[in-house]
C-alpha cells in the first residue's frame, strides 16, 4: 500500500528535513546532504526510500539530477490523517454526549 510506505519514509527526521528542504524548490542531493550530518552513500539511500515512497522524483539531465518534492502522497496521507481526525472528534463528541445525559441523570431525584 503507498500509504504505508509514506508513513514509513516520514518516520525519519533526516527525510523530513529533505522533504522540508524541498518545499523550498529543487535540489542537488549534495544540497540535501550539506544541513545532514550522514555520509553522502546514507543521504543517497535515504532518497531511494523517498523515491520509492513517490514523495520525490529525480531529473534526467546526465550530470545533474536536481530532487523534486511530489505533492500528491503528501496530500495522500494529509487526507487519511483529516479522515482519522474526523472519525475520533465524532466519537469523542458522542462521549461527551453520553457523559451529561449521565450527569443530567444523576441531578434529577
Amino acid at each position: 500500500m503507498q500509504l504505508d510506505s509514506v508513513f514509513t519514509a516520514l518516520a525519519h527526521p533526516a527525510r523530513r528535513a529533505m522533504l522540508a528542504r524541498l518545499g523550498r524548490g529543487e535540489a542537488t542531493v549534495g544540497e540535501l546532504a550539506e544541513p545532514l550530518e550522514m555520509s553522502l552513500p546514507a543521504v543517497t539511500k535515504h532518497l531511494k526510500m523517498l523515491e520509492r515512497a513517490g514523495l520525490i522524483s529525480r531529473g534526467k539531465d546526465a550530470q545533474w539530477r536536481p530532487c523534486k518534492l511530489e505533492t500528491a502522497p503528501l496530500e495522500m496521507a494529509a487526507d487519511w490523517i483529516e479522515n482519522q481526525r474526523k472519525i475520533w472528534e465524532d466519537r469523542l463528541d458522542r462521549l461527551e454526549n453520553y457523559l451529561h445525559t449521565l450527569a443530567e441523570q444523576e441531578k434529577k431525584p
